[in-house]
C-alpha cells in the first residue's frame, strides 16, 4: 500500500474541457453579515463576484469586471478574489466607496439584504475573447452600469456562451414590471439562465408554490432564445428545462446541514457553468451543441451544481468549494 503525500492529497485536479476565459461582469461588495446575537462581520461578496470566485476555485480562468474603491473594503475584496486566482479588470477600482450589503441571518438560516451600492464599471477589455460571459443580479439593472453590462453581453456573444442570473433584489430594482422588462431583454441574449423560484415570484407576481405558473415563465423564457433554464426551489431541489424539450428535476439532498444560504445560488450558478464547460459546451461555436444537450449530460451538470451549492451552504458565508474538495 502506498501513502499519499500531503502535497498530492491537496493538489487541485485539472479542470476538464477547453481552455479559455470566463468574463464575469457585475458587483463586488462587502457583505456585512449579522447572525442572531453576534457582532457584524465583514465578508467580501456580491453575486457576480461570488460566481467568479467559484469558477476560479474550480480551476477556471476567471476575470471580473466590477466597481470597487481603493479603500480598506475594496482592498479586502481584491485580496480575497486575487488570492484564489480571479483577475480584476483594470479600472475596476475607480469607485468613490466600496459598496456594501447588510446580510441579516434569520433563525431559519436564510439571509435578507439591505444595500448601499454604487455601480458604474469600466467597459471590459479582456486580453482575448472569452468563451463564457456571466452577469446578473443588481449589475444588470442598476444604472448607469447596466448599460455597460448589456453592451458587453451583446458584444461578447460572438465568442462566448452567455450566462445570466436575474437574482431579484426588490430593494434596488424598482417596480417588478420595470425590472421584468430588463430581465426579459437579457434572457433573450442568453444561452443559460438560472433563477430561484423566489426571483420568478417577485418579477412576475405569481403565487408562491404555483408550480404551473412558475414553469410557464420558464417555458416563456425558452421561447425567447436560451438553450437551458434552471430554477432552484430550496428544499425541493432544482428544475431544468431545455429548448429541445427536456425536463429534469434534481431533488435536494436532505442530509445537508445548512449553516446559512449566503452565496448558495451563486455557487449553483458557477457549478452549472463549470459543468457545461466540462462537457465541452461553452463558446459561441458550441451554441447549437448546447441546444442539443442530451438528458445524461444535463443531469450531470445540474447534479454537479447542486453538490457545489450543498457544500457552500454547509459552511458560513459565500465560501464555494475548490475542485480538490469535490474530488
Amino acid at each position: 500500500m502506498t501513502t499519499a503525500t500531503a502535497e498530492n492529497a491537496t493538489a487541485t485536479p485539472a479542470a476538464p474541457g477547453p481552455a479559455g476565459t470566463a468574463l464575469v461582469i457585475g458587483e463586488a461588495l462587502v457583505d456585512v453579515v449579522i447572525h442572531p446575537g453576534a457582532e457584524p462581520v465583514d465578508i467580501p461578496g456580491g453575486s457576480p463576484a461570488n460566481v467568479a470566485l467559484g469558477l476560479a476555485r474550480l480551476g477556471r480562468d476567471a476575470e471580473l469586471d466590477c466597481w470597487i474603491a481603493d479603500d480598506e473594503r475594496g482592498r479586502a475584496i481584491r485580496s480575497h478574489l486575487v488570492s484564489d486566482g480571479v483577475r480584476i479588470t483594470p479600472g475596476s477600482d475607480g469607485a468613490e466607496r466600496t459598496s456594501t450589503a447588510q446580510a441579516t441571518i434569520g433563525e431559519d438560516r436564510a439571509a435578507t439584504y439591505v444595500f448601499d451600492l454604487d455601480w458604474n464599471p469600466p467597459y471590459p477589455a479582456p486580453a482575448e475573447p472569452p468563451i463564457l460571459i456571466h452577469t446578473g443580479s443588481i449589475a444588470a439593472i442598476l444604472e448607469p452600469g447596466a448599460r455597460t453590462v448589456e453592451q458587453a453581453l451583446r458584444d461578447f456573444r460572438a465568442s462566448a456562451t452567455v450566462c445570466y442570473d436575474p437574482n431579484a433584489r426588490p430593494q434596488l430594482m424598482g417596480e417588478p414590471g420595470e425590472a421584468r422588462a430588463i430581465v426579459e431583454r437579457l434572457v433573450a441574449l442568453s444561452d443559460l439562465v438560472k433563477c430561484s423560484d423566489e426571483d420568478v415570484t417577485w418579477f412576475y407576481g405569481i403565487d408562491e408554490g404555483d408550480d404551473a405558473a412558475l414553469e410557464g415563465v420558464l417555458e416563456g423564457w425558452l421561447r425567447m432564445g436560451p438553450a437551458i433554464v434552471v430554477v432552484t426551489r430550496g428544499k425541493r431541489g432544482a428544475l431544468a428545462l431545455t429548448s429541445s424539450g427536456l425536463r429534469l428535476e434534481v431533488p435536494a439532498d436532505p442530509s445537508v446541514v445548512v449553516a446559512d444560504t449566503v452565496g448558495a445560488g451563486d455557487s449553483f450558478m458557477g457549478g452549472l457553468e463549470d459543468g457545461l464547460w466540462s462537457e465541452g459546451l461553452v463558446g459561441a461555436q458550441q451554441r447549437e451543441a448546447l441546444r442539443a444537450i442530451d438528458a445524461d449530460a444535463l443531469e450531470r451538470v445540474v447534479r454537479h451544481a447542486s453538490r457545489i451549492a450543498d457544500i457552500t451552504v454547509s459552511r458560513a458565508g459565500a465560501n464555494p468549494p475548490t475542485r480538490a474538495e469535490l474530488a
